[in-house]
């Protein structure tokens, strides 16, 4: 469909609009002009989504002082190579795109000074495809921005804090139109629309009713389904594996000590797990069939993934640091029984 769409369209901007058109007008002067044929827009889609996965690497290794490792091997060159992520964003769509944009705009974020036209390049990518995405990042931004361990000036904060409001007033009613939500009752068409997407996506042979879980119950449906027992296919089995890790992975954060973590975790950190919850609770509502679930959280999940890792990472610098305390005081302790030998004789 995105490769033969430059033939609807009389001129290229015709195209130029958030949604499924953006990857139209994407697609129109390479398919028209440059000639690609059908392989080689695939290639080139391949490409964009290779580069989201380059960002986000240079993202958490840019933001983690030691290398986590899990069960002894790279931990960020495993979640790298996790075959869902690379399903998703290595074909002619939105998935590749989006990937990238959330990566440019991610590692833009964690040096905003001098990646200004990363932020902007991947700022656009989400807009034009997904603004409540957009949206979510924003918010992500400021709150980690304001409650980030770092010590930014006071005046600073609030000027992050009330551009994150701009421009989430600019795009809100964009973005309830894209949802398809009227501005003069917003709960009653989100009721209406949760129900009806919920009815589409059931209808697709895969779906589970969600309409009654509970959050927690749609939240694990989210992140960790389909497991081995609801797997339709050969692709399910694989991502039941994946899934399997994921569940193991978030185990490792069940400890008192994550709390203590997160409340003096850095900036980037704060901004991924409020990025990643929000996200996560909104598509549970509208998420009823495990075949777009599985498509629609590989967007999000290094997000999380990189909470989980930055937590490690803590936890290795505090074993250092405990490590450095007992050998300094042994140090200590040998150096003061040297001086009382040294006096008595």
């Amino acid at each position: 469909m995105y490769y033969r769409s430059h033939s609807w369209y009389t001129n290229w901007f015709d195209a130029f609009e958030p949604g499924t058109s953006f990857i139209e007008w994407v697609n129109y002067p390479f398919a028209k002009w440059l000639g690609f044929n059908y392989d080689m827009m695939m290639f080139f889609s391949t490409w964009v989504g290779y580069w989201g996965f380059v960002y986000f690497y240079c993202f958490m290794k840019e933001n983690l002082r030691f290398n986590p490792k899990f069960e002894g091997w790279d931990a960020i060159t495993i979640f790298m190579f996790l075959p869902n992520m690379h399903f998703w964003t290595a074909s002619l769509g939105k998935g590749a795109y989006i990937f990238a944009g959330l990566a440019f705009l991610t590692y833009g974020l964690s040096w905003p000074g001098k990646r200004v036209f990363l932020m902007i390049l991947g700022g656009f990518f989400c807009y034009m495809i997904r603004p409540h995405i957009l949206f979510a990042v924003l918010i992500g931004m400021g709150v980690g921005f304001i409650l980030g361990r770092e010590k930014v000036p006071v005046y600073q904060k609030y000027l992050a804090a009330l551009a994150g409001i701009g421009l989430s007033i600019f795009v809100y009613e964009d973005l309830l139109a894209y949802l398809g939500f009227d501005p003069n009752n917003i709960l009653l068409s989100f009721e209406e629309e949760t129900a009806l997407n919920a009815q589409r996506l059931q209808s697709a042979g895969s779906g589970v009713d969600m309409t009654s879980y509970s959050l927690p119950m749609k939240l694990f449906t989210f992140w960790f389904r389909p497991l081995f027992v609801d797997s339709p296919n050969a692709l399910g089995l694989v991502v039941s594996m994946e899934n399997t890790l994921y569940i193991y992975m978030f185990s490792k954060i069940f400890k008192k000590s994550f709390i203590d973590y997160i409340r003096i975790a850095p900036a980037m950190v704060k901004m991924s797990a409020v990025v990643f919850i929000s996200i996560s609770i909104s598509m549970t509502f509208v998420m009823s069939n495990l075949g777009i679930i599985i498509r629609q959280k590989s967007q999000i999940m290094y997000y999380m993934l990189f909470v989980i890792v930055a937590f490690m990472d803590w936890e290795k610098t505090n074993r250092i640091k405990k490590r450095a305390e007992i050998y300094n005081r042994i140090v200590e302790r040998e150096r003061r029984e040297r001086e009382v030998a040294e006096a008595a004789t």
